[in-house]
């Protein structure tokens, strides 16, 4: 199948438009005309080299969002004309406990990534979600109610997953103390669905610039982390914290703020932090752990929790040729909402 999308054509380069083939579909893939691809923090390191070297070129994009314009001979879940989403990853070995245990991210052979990834079968390089099609084996491909809208329901396909899988693992509900690290992308969807699992929130930013947005979204306010009176009062208030951060920093400035057997789980940054000191982990059993996006199962259980409801990311939506903007936003900072791709603007 013949497309286009914008790829980079090396390391830290401008996206510029690319012409290129999607496979031919196996008997149990699915292809889609994507309608709306979403832009993560996660295509910039990668494309910026910050987790390792990538094959070129490469198009980016796992917050995808269409309908389906093909099945193959298999496929018994989708049909021409479904609304479909696809996620972080497209495929894994289907075989080990992990991948049994819906948690393909974890996947013992490792998981093959939306782009950028090895393909099992051809050995071809994976290309994302900023292109107008993508074919994408039947059991990661995931269903979106017609409840959503489809302008705004790409990005829970990453922020979503990544916020909600942890709320899920440490039991967030009806009377837990949240607090989650910054309100950009990731952080702003921590809020909307903490509150919406019943959770008591609080914003934890360097300055309360964004209270306002913050209790649009549900929050109580903000936590100052700048305000040394205001931390030293916060003390011990927290049974869960969210980091949401995407850049270095130092997380050992949270931790006091947990109770005891409180978590703080690092869901923005991957890579280096500054080193943690051991006396308020020690003296309060508390953890400091990390959570990578979520299986398939769970992701079907976001957007369907999204639909039920009426939760939908902050998004400012762009046309493909502004991509390279919205990418020089998101490295001078952190926005408070997603930027989302209308692949209408994209033609063959």
């Amino acid at each position: 199948m013949k497309t286009i999308g914008y790829a980079a054509q090396s390391e830290g380069a401008h996206l510029t438009p690319y012409h290129f083939e999607r496979r031919n579909l196996r008997p149990n893939d699915v292809a889609i005309e994507i309608l709306y691809s979403g832009i993560c923090h996660s295509d910039l390191h990668t494309l910026k080299g910050d987790w390792g070297p990538k094959p070129y070129p490469l198009v980016p994009g796992h917050e995808i969002v269409g309908r389906v314009i093909e099945i193959g001979s298999n496929v018994s879940k989708y049909k021409v004309g479904d609304r479909a989403a696809v996620g972080c990853m497209v495929d894994s070995c289907q075989e080990c406990d992990q991948c049994h245990n819906h948690e393909e991210q974890f996947c013992r052979k490792g998981m093959t990534a939306t782009y950028g990834s090895e393909d099992r079968i051809s050995g071809e390089v994976t290309q994302g979600g900023y292109s107008k099609h993508i074919v994408v084996r039947e059991e990661f491909v995931l269903k979106v109610s017609e409840k959503l809208d489809l302008s705004k329901a790409a990005p829970i396909l990453c922020a979503g997953i990544t916020t909600y899988t942890p709320l899920k693992k440490w039991n967030v509900g009806k009377g837990t103390r949240v607090g989650v690290i910054g309100l950009g992308g990731l952080g702003h969807m921590g809020v909307k669905l903490a509150v919406a699992l019943g959770a008591e929130v609080t914003v934890i930013s360097r300055t309360k610039d964004k209270e306002e947005m913050a209790k649009k979204l549900g929050a109580k306010g903000i936590l100052a982390s700048t305000d040394q009176d205001a931390m030293q009062s916060a003390a011990n208030s927290f049974d869960f914290i969210l980091d949401t951060v995407p850049v270095k920093h130092d997380f050992n400035t949270y931790v006091p703020l947990l109770d005891v057997d409180g978590t703080l789980v690092l869901v923005g940054q991957i890579g280096p932090m500054e080193e943690p000191l051991t006396v308020p982990l020690v003296f309060g059993r508390r953890r400091i752990a990390g959570s990578l996006i979520g299986g398939i199962a769970d992701t079907q259980e976001v957007l369907d929790f999204c639909a039920e409801k009426d939760i939908h990311p902050e998004c400012e939506m762009i046309k493909m040729n502004e991509v390279n903007g919205a990418w020089d936003s998101l490295s001078k900072g952190n926005p408070d909402h997603r930027f989302v791709i209308d692949m209408e603007s994209l033609q063959l």
